[in-house]
């Protein structure tokens, strides 16, 4: 048994936990005190009801408000080595006879003068109360910390999840960069002088940033600027494109490298299969509780280059398949991810997840 050091000042005592747990033992003094009535209905319900909270609500006190002074143990909340034991038997003792002297008073009687066989069923019930409520609040308290540990390792595991998956991504726009690269050596070798150099400064922004699974929405509204200034240089006048941010949303953490393979997306199955190329409009807006995000092309359309969920056009492929795993695993099932065909032609990608208060 140790008390805790320091004055008594600073001890921190949660008060919505302690009127939890006097709420709890209010129900079971109710409780206790119906088991009594219907095993003694010759006596009035007030008695036992009253002698059961009082001895219920002294004994929780004694417990409660007591186990504050001792170091308590992290898995528990309860007081280290034997002080939990020896606490609990101060709350049953004391619970007993001052919640008795309390109901005395209120019924203007003496317990004291029952029979021994009364007061020892009257003992052996308030111990029984006792023992059962103290291990019923230390079960709760290791149940909400391995509830907390749970928890903790569940978010681990995703950033885990989230980090691989970055890792895959980033590869996949690098290889798909150098093969538009290649492409344009032989055709416009300038361009391509002009369009390695770019890549190279995006290249040392993007490995020089914060390996973080989460980023302001400005920092990826940003990435994606670099992104298409850098298709510009091989697409010249057939890429243009818009970013619509408020100025408002520009700090709302959302996963990295978000928006990226859908604004390739679009590029690839949408505006270089179109002669005179097109526009991409990517837009944010809030939406109630909700980050709408929004990635417009005016390319082809689905229609024309849907292959299905094997292929890589919109609802399929590697890059899709990648912002939909890494919208489950930091939203789960309250993010969605829909593709539509505009009337007025080309494809919209909607994403939809949860947005933090401003």
């Amino acid at each position: 048994m140790r008390l805790l050091p320091g004055p008594v000042a600073a001890i921190r005592i949660d008060g919505i936990e302690l009127l939890r747990h006097y709420l709890h033992t209010l129900a079971f003094c109710l409780a206790i005190s119906a088991f009594l009535y219907f095993t003694s209905p010759e006596k009035p319900y007030e008695v036992p009801l009253v002698y059961s909270l009082c001895i219920g609500t002294v004994t929780w006190a004694i417990i409660d408000l007591g186990r504050h002074l001792f170091a308590p143990h992290r898995e528990t909340g309860w007081p280290r080595g034997p002080g939990g034991l020896v606490l609990a038997m101060l709350g049953i003792v004391g619970g007993y006879f001052l919640g008795t002297f309390a109901a005395d008073a209120w019924f203007g009687w003496s317990s004291w003068d029952q029979s021994p066989a009364q007061q020892r069923t009257s003992w052996i019930v308030t111990l029984l109360a006792g023992v059962a409520g103290s291990y019923y609040f230390y079960a709760q308290g290791r149940s909400n910390y391995l509830h907390g540990k749970m928890q903790e390792a569940e978010r681990q595991a995703a950033e885990a999840r989230l980090k691989l998956l970055e890792t895959q991504l980033e590869p996949h726009m690098l290889f798909n960069t150098l093969a538009n690269l290649r492409a344009l050596i032989g055709a416009d070798p300038a361009a391509a002088q002009e369009m390695l150099d770019r890549m190279i400064a995006y290249l040392r922004a993007t490995l020089s940033a914060s390996r973080g699974t989460l980023h302001p929405l400005a920092a990826e509204f940003g990435r994606l600027h670099d992104y298409l200034e850098l298709m510009a240089v091989r697409m010249g006048p057939r890429l243009a494109y818009t970013l619509d941010l408020p100025p408002e949303l520009a700090g709302q953490p959302v996963p990295t490298l978000l928006l990226q393979p859908l604004v390739e997306n679009s590029i690839k199955h949408g505006l270089e299969p179109k002669v005179e190329g097109g526009r991409i409009t990517v837009r944010a807006r809030r939406d109630g509780s909700l980050l709408r995000l929004e990635v417009a092309d005016t390319g082809v359309g689905i229609a024309a280059h849907d292959t299905g969920p094997a292929g890589d056009a919109p609802g399929g492929g590697f890059g899709q398949a990648q912002v939909r795993e890494r919208l489950a695993s930091t939203y789960g099932p309250r993010a969605t991810l829909e593709f539509t065909a505009p009337a007025e032609g080309g494809t919209l990608t909607i994403l939809t997840f949860p947005c933090s208060p401003p």
